[in-house]
């Protein structure tokens, strides 16, 4: 009985997280999730802990393992991870998407002003786009963290994910996450913003801005800044991911999803 309510509540999580693919992956107009869901749940209660479907009219005959619902929960969160890396950690993944652009820091934003009638703010926005590159590059080594946050989950995990909020799922890597996150992606930024010459541009701003009379002092500190709006734009798309489960169907697209949740 034990192991059937963890099957239960693992079929429950799994359906949950599986919202995390959406347009072009898990997700597709044809299919019923919730039809899925209850069909599968309906196996494992009548077959109790043997894995042999014995509902009426079930087209189910396959052998449903509580390994194999673990590996599919995983597979899951593992690719929509994937997902979310490969949108934003390349050129222009932030640079060009309004929802997680990284600005300047908001004391640069008065350097700008004052600038900007010497014909200098081009310079400025030089300097933006090099911050929006050094997030594009760090982004990468996020994979490795969500991964090793995946294998580490557990029931009592799956369970709060699936009782909790539209975001409890991000919630619960940015927890866990953001603070090797910001160890794992600081030494990119700062060498990303060598080599895209950021910190030479942040140098020639301020000399410029200097040369201002009578201008209040100024310091920004470009790799945390960068480290916390890159931060951001992560969990962002996440968030984004797991919340469509509440709105789209599952659709199977690997062997070990069709196994699990094949009609």
């Amino acid at each position: 009985m034990k192991m059937l309510h963890n099957k239960i509540a693992l079929i429950t999580g799994v359906l949950f997280i599986l919202g995390i693919l959406h347009t072009g992956t898990l997700f597709g107009g044809d299919s019923d999730w919730l039809k899925t869901g209850s069909e599968l749940m309906k196996s494992v209660v009548n077959d109790g802990s043997s894995g042999e479907n014995t509902s009426q009219g079930g087209a189910r005959s396959d052998q449903l393992t509580l390994g194999q619902m673990t590996d599919a929960f995983k597979q899951a969160l593992h690719m929509g991870a994937e997902r979310v890396v490969e949108q934003i950690g390349v050129k222009d993944g932030f640079n060009k998407d309004t929802a997680i652009h990284i600005p300047l820091p908001e004391k640069l934003g008065q350097v700008k002003t004052l600038l900007a009638p010497m014909g200098m703010s081009g310079m400025v926005d030089d300097l933006e786009l090099k911050l929006n590159r050094a997030a594009e590059a760090a982004t990468p080594k996020a994979r490795a963290l969500f991964m090793k946050a995946i294998e580490e989950m557990t029931f009592d995990d799956v369970k709060k994910i699936y009782q909790g909020p539209n975001d409890s799922a991000t919630t619960y890597f940015r927890e866990k996450m953001t603070g090797l996150l910001k160890d794992e992606m600081r030494p990119i930024v700062d060498d990303t913003l060598s080599e895209v010459g950021a910190v030479q541009a942040y140098d020639q701003v301020m000399g410029q801005y200097k040369t201002i009379p009578m201008v209040p002092d100024v310091k920004a500190d470009l790799t945390d800044h960068v480290l916390t709006k890159g931060i951001y734009g992560i969990f962002h798309y996440m968030a984004r991911e797991e919340a469509a489960i509440r709105e789209n169907p599952v659709k199977q697209t690997t062997e070990l999803l069709k196994t699990v949740f094949g009609k």
